[in-house]
Parts: structure tokens; sequence; C-alpha cells
């Protein structure tokens, strides 16, 4: 069943992307552009931005760069977008910070670091964004969190549970907002070719490329699937471990990961 209503056109449609400089940002960007959307882009690689802004063209691109752990950059942004296309119909909060860690390497100032892009950045984005969607009484946030957010698993000691922080929060705005006419999605890829992953030194099952991704993020935000997991042979197999008892779990992930 659809939890929120499909989406059967893109022409026109005003998508602002936060996180879209490289990765499935960038890709996503060029996906939606592709299909006659409107596309704003954010990051802190203001190059990068300008990059894809010349590529697609300005008639329906344009770059805002901003920094999502500086709530100011981010309303100041939001505003440029305003006053160019009169709003936006959907926001995707696509920017991410991960660095592999066990316990005992815990370094505090790269965790506050996660925690601050990759929770944080989203509250403040959210800050912004949500009062101009409820007065609106329409609009789509989309939060891309990751199914390392399902359970905790090695080399994800701060990662993990700011994903699945965003996981909850998804839910939580889901259950807020819905009545008041906002559509809410959260997106949870497996393992992609990315900058940010590409620094692994462990094997990385279904792996699948940007572009794979931002398919599948267009296919689940088409559908109305509150959530957009993928690739599905990888995604529902991490879904059925969620329902193991603790002690199946913890032997079952030390034997596969051999960690």
């Amino acid at each position: 069943m659809s939890l929120n209503p499909k989406i059967t056109d893109w022409s026109g449609k005003r998508v602002w992307i936060i996180g879209a400089s490289t990765g499935i940002g960038a890709a996503l960007a060029d996906a939606l552009h592709s299909r006659r959307a409107k596309v704003a882009l954010s990051a802190r690689s203001a190059d990068k931005l300008s990059a894809l802004v010349t590529k697609f063209g300005a008639s329906r691109a344009m770059a805002l760069p901003l920094d999502i752990t500086k709530v100011a950059t981010i309303a100041a942004a939001e505003q440029e977008l305003v006053d160019a296309w009169g709003g936006y119909d959907l926001v995707v909060f696509m920017a991410g910070d991960y660095t592999a860690m066990r316990a005992w390497q815990l370094d505090l100032k790269i965790a506050q670091q996660m925690v601050d892009v990759n929770w944080g950045g989203c509250l403040n984005g959210l800050s912004v964004v949500i009062p101009r969607f409820i007065v609106a009484k329409a609009g789509g946030i989309a939060l891309v969190s990751s199914v390392a957010g399902y359970r905790g698993l090695p080399k994800s000691l701060v990662y993990g549970p700011t994903k699945a922080a965003l996981i909850n929060l998804a839910e939580t705005l889901y259950l807020d907002l819905k009545d008041k006419g906002l559509d809410i999605y959260v997106i949870n890829p497996g393992f992609v070719k990315t900058p940010m992953t590409a620094g692994n030194d462990f094997e990385m099952p279904s792996l699948i490329t940007p572009e794979e991704a931002a398919l599948e993020i267009i296919k689940g935000l088409e559908a109305g699937e509150f959530e957009i997991h993928f690739p599905k042979g990888f995604t529902h197999k991490l879904k059925l471990l969620r329902h193991l008892p603790y002690s199946l779990y913890f032997s079952l992930i030390k034997k596969s990961t051999k960690l």
C-alpha cells in the first residue's frame, strides 16, 4: 500500500537536493533533470555544483552552496530558492559523512562530525523547510538514511546510530506531518559505489552504482513508498535479520563479517 501519493509526472516539479555535489546526489539530480524536473543543488562544494548547473543548463537548475551544519546557510539558500522559483515541492536530505570505526578506535572529533552532519544537519534543514510546507499544506521531505541503521554492525560505531536515528525521525515525521498535507520518505540504500564508500577495506555485497541508486529512488518516489530500500535482494535479507533474537543475530554477524 502506498503511504504517499504516486508521482506520475516530474515535469516542472521543483526538487531541492542537499548533498548533490557527488555520488547518489549528483546522479539523482541528473536523473530528475532528464525527467524535466527543476533541480536546486546544495552542498559545500560550490565549484562542483556550478559544474552541474553548467551541464544541465540554468533554466531548470540552480546552485545553492551551504553548510548543513550551519542553519543560517540553509535558511539563506532556502530564501534564494523561494525568491527564484516561488517555492519547492520536494527536498531530499542527502548530505552525509562516514568514517568506519570500531569501539576501540573511538575518536570524539570524528564522531561528533558524523553526528553533526548526519543527524544534526537534518534537524537544521527540517527547522527551515517544515514551517514553509505546513503553511502551504503540501510538500515532500525525503531523508536518506541507510540499511546500516537497521541494527548494530561492526565498523559502524557512530555512522550506524546516526542512520538509525534518521529512520526513527522519518517515522515520527510521518505521524506528525502526514495529516498536515506533507509527504514523508525514508531512503535506505545498501552499498553504493561513491567517494564515501571508496575507503572501505571490507567486502560490500550487492554493490551498485550511484546511477542505479538514483533510479531506485525515483522508482520508490513514483510509487509513493514511505521506505525506499535497495537493492531489494540484499535489503530484504537485512530486514529479516532485524527479527532475529540477539543470540542468533550476534553469532551470525560475527561469522558472516569475520569481524
